[in-house]
């Protein structure tokens, strides 16, 4: 039976007093009740009430069942009230439940609960499951990027939880509905990576937050062993997995494998000098006899080196010369970087500084970023419209993918693009003509894709967004009213495009407008007449108003319009359709 309003009001007003916290803490206890048939006054005792419970609202423990569970409650259909709580428990609570290394005298008494269970059952306990627990759809909180990343982020935290019970521990990771009973159709069953590497002579140094980086050289079998694995997980921390095979990178470590391994004419110790090295992330880089252990290990930068070596493996497994060169296959070594007792923020900002040496477009260092995957989020959650923040992903995906993601759209929203679209929308043009730099300058960055952005309405994006596609056609238009006159707008199409935008969210028909195009990325013919209504009656005069005016008007006459190109000019545009019709500067946030 669900669990209704009038039941979370009662027991809140009937507990409040002696229990405190907030209404929605009763809803968690209301399900313990009915889950597991436990007693009130079994199940207060495995509730959170008031703050300081580090991600972890409830447990219980099921002796027949040999499992812990830990649950995360959400009185909410929305699967996105989970993000805050995901990080808590990222961040600081697996660490305080398991293997807390300080105390905190003002944690929630359920953590002490929590803890006198472990220590009682700890022989007992098989498996560790975490529910996620709200009133939605579990399968749209599977289907969230948001979540997906926070949820591997989690499971990299088991390797705490088997060194608290000194044995292998399954972990579950689920999300639950309360009022259907559904649980996602997929179930995460998670084993811990570790793996005995051979470091020689190691350095070490300390970040500034107590980030620890190890330097060492270590075999290159060992990271294949962990790629083989592993797989693709090996990569998810990467900016990129692998390029083709024939480009010139990958041919240079073929040649030099092949020259070591196969024909012998190279020392195994100069693979070494040639190659940059590799880097990368480990929960855990923990020091044995004869031997260190990495935990959790992810490839910041290396992964050509990797995929390479394996085809190499692979393309020779019958070549009799490679079982012979098998003790020079082993003497290769690379230079090795492991970043260790760093969280997920630091750990992004030295992968996209560890690949700043390839040939790669910035933006493609951000498509692992929060924001990015919430903007994903957002778009197929309130659109059902893909959003391609990395590269070609989207040419990678069957019809029977676009379903499951709950894609409704067979067209995406490509990073670059929306990015230039926020520009236009805020009136920064100048930036476009140095559209690297917004991606380089963090600043910059965190301005064009800021958290408001998250709040817009996003059929209003998809308005603005579209406009591009369209401008060839509504140049013509405007130019057609005057071929002399208007020559200039072919070289004010950024300007146009963003006075078209502000055109969009100052028309007193926008509602109506968002909701016939705004859904959809087709360019519907009476999207492009509506288009070429406002370029004609609104964005010409705009313009005409603005190479007469006395600030560009010598420069017009001469022919030198790069002024459209600047802020200035926008702003001065706004004015000037404030005063014709009042328009006031919106903004996609």
């Amino acid at each position: 039976m669900a669990i209704s309003d009038r039941a979370i009001d009662q027991a809140f007003s009937d507990l409040k007093k002696s229990c405190g916290g907030v209404r929605n803490d009763y809803f968690g206890l209301l399900y313990l009740e009915q889950e597991f048939g436990l007693p009130r006054d079994q199940a207060l005792t495995q509730v959170a009430f008031g703050g300081n419970d580090y991600g972890f609202d409830g447990f219980h423990f099921d002796k027949d069942r040999r499992n812990l569970y830990l649950f995360q409650f959400k009185y909410s259909e929305s699967h996105a009230q989970f993000k805050q709580s995901f990080q808590r428990i990222i961040n600081d609570g697996m660490e305080r439940v398991f293997a807390a290394s300080y105390q905190d005298q003002h944690q929630n008494q359920l953590l002490l609960q929590l803890k006198s269970c472990l220590a009682e059952n700890e022989s007992i306990i098989d498996r560790v499951c975490i529910h996620f627990v709200f009133t939605g759809d579990p399968a749209e909180a599977e289907r969230s990027q948001v979540l997906d990343k926070l949820r591997e982020d989690l499971e990299n935290k088991k390797y705490l939880i088997d060194q608290r019970f000194a044995r292998t521990v399954t972990l579950v990771i689920e999300f639950r509905s309360s009022r259907t009973r559904k649980v996602a159709g997929t179930t995460h069953l998670r084993k811990t990576y570790s793996y005995p590497v051979t470091l020689d002579e190691t350095v070490r140094r300390e970040g500034p937050s107590g980030e620890r980086m190890t330097v060492g050289s270590l075999r290159l079998v060992d990271l294949y062993a962990m790629f083989r694995d592993m797989g693709q997980r090996f990569f998810e921390r990467n900016i990129r997995a692998a390029l083709p095979e024939d480009e010139a990178v990958n041919r240079a470590v073929q040649q030099s494998l092949k020259r070591i391994v196969l024909d012998g004419k190279e020392d195994p110790r100069v693979f070494a000098f040639n190659h940059n090295g590799v880097t990368l992330s480990a929960e855990a880089l923990t020091d044995h006899d004869d031997h260190k252990r990495i935990t959790e290990p992810r490839l910041l930068n290396g992964a050509q080196t990797v995929t390479t070596f394996a085809r190499f493996l692979k393309a020779n497994e019958s070549n009799r010369r490679l079982e012979d060169g098998r003790e020079a296959l082993e003497q290769i070594h690379v230079i090795c970087r492991i970043i260790t007792n760093a969280d997920p923020a630091f750990v992004t900002t030295v992968t996209i500084n560890n690949n700043r040496q390839n040939p790669i477009d910035p933006w493609n260092l951000h498509a692992n970023d929060m924001i990015q995957l919430e903007i994903q989020d957002k778009l197929r959650d309130e659109l059902g419209i893909y959003y391609e923040r990395q590269e070609q992903a989207f040419a990678n995906l069957s019809d029977e993918d676009l379903e499951e993601q709950g894609i409704r759209e067979h067209k995406a929203i490509e990073l670059t693009r929306l990015a230039k679209t926020f520009l236009v929308s805020d009136g920064d043009i100048d930036k476009l003509t140095r559209f690297r730099d917004v991606f380089d300058d963090e600043r910059v960055y965190k301005q064009v894709f800021e958290p408001g952005r998250l709040t817009a309405d996003a059929r209003n994006i998809v308005l603005c967004y579209k406009v591009q596609f369209r401008l060839g056609r509504i140049v013509r238009d405007i130019v057609e009213k005057g071929a002399n006159k208007y020559a200039y707008v072919h070289r004010s199409r950024n300007l146009l495009w963003a006075l078209l935008c502000q055109a969009i969210l100052n028309d007193s028909k926008l509602e109506s407008m968002a909701e016939e195009f705004g859904q959809g990325l087709s360019l519907e013919a009476q999207f492009t007449d509506w288009l070429g209504a406002l370029a004609t009656t609104r964005c010409r005069f705009i313009l005409s108003d603005l190479v007469a005016d006395k600030t560009y008007a010598a420069k017009a006459t001469e022919g030198n319009f790069s002024f459209m190109r600047t802020n200035a000019a926008y702003k001065r545009c706004m004015e000037i359709a404030h005063k014709r019709w009042r328009w006031v500067e919106k903004r996609l946030r």
